[in-house]
């Protein structure tokens, strides 16, 4: 495994990670997540959250919130995603993230390779940005855990279609649901979803 960097840039400026999840879901919110940790931060399991299992990713999560600097959590519901589409409403789901943090940063990494500016910060896009700075993949593990929360309150409310299970995500078992059930209203119309 590749050793996390604490900086990107080694020029002083205070940097935040962000990263988002759910973008390939069918149904449900799309949550981001934006980190910004001590230089000197470091723990044995941090790393990008599709590298953790979910007990991993939820001991983790208690253990950012308590010594980021900041952290801050955004997203967009599935009619937000619908009316501008997954890309905007994932870089929106940031920048809400963003406004969340109680200091402003001065570098946005943004995991990816595209991001909408967010007016008076700079940025850089970093490609699997979460497997290789620690700000990102705090910021993976705050968006999947708070992601997966608020599928299982859905599962509550549908439990026809087994969110608790699949999170949302395009497995047989959800089309199957889908077909059998209809469309929910947490489902993204404009995503195909059989």
């Amino acid at each position: 495994m590749a050793q996390l960097v604490g900086r990107w840039i080694d020029d002083g400026l205070v940097e935040c990670g962000l990263d988002e999840a759910g973008r390939g879901c069918l149904a449900g919110a799309v949550f981001a997540a934006a980190v910004i940790l001590p230089e000197d931060f470091r723990h044995p399991l941090l790393n990008d959250s599709k590298q953790l299992t979910e007990r991993q990713r939820y001991t983790l999560r208690p253990i950012i919130e308590a010594e980021a600097i900041a952290w801050g959590l955004g997203y967009c519901t599935a009619e937000e995603i619908d009316l501008m589409n997954i890309l905007r409403a994932s870089h929106l789901a940031m920048h809400r993230a963003v406004e969340q943090l109680i200091i402003t940063p001065e570098r946005l990494l943004v995991d990816g390779n595209r991001f909408t500016p967010y007016e008076g910060i700079t940025h850089e896009c970093i490609i699997k940005g979460d497997a290789l700075v620690k700000s990102i993949a705090a910021a993976s593990i705050l968006a999947k855990t708070y992601r997966d929360d608020s599928m299982m309150v859905l599962h509550e409310q549908f439990p026809e279609y087994r969110f608790d299970s699949h999170k949302g995500y395009p497995t047989p078992e959800h089309r199957r649901a889908i077909r059998k059930y209809g469309v929910s209203p947490v489902h993204r119309k404009s995503f195909r979803l059989f």
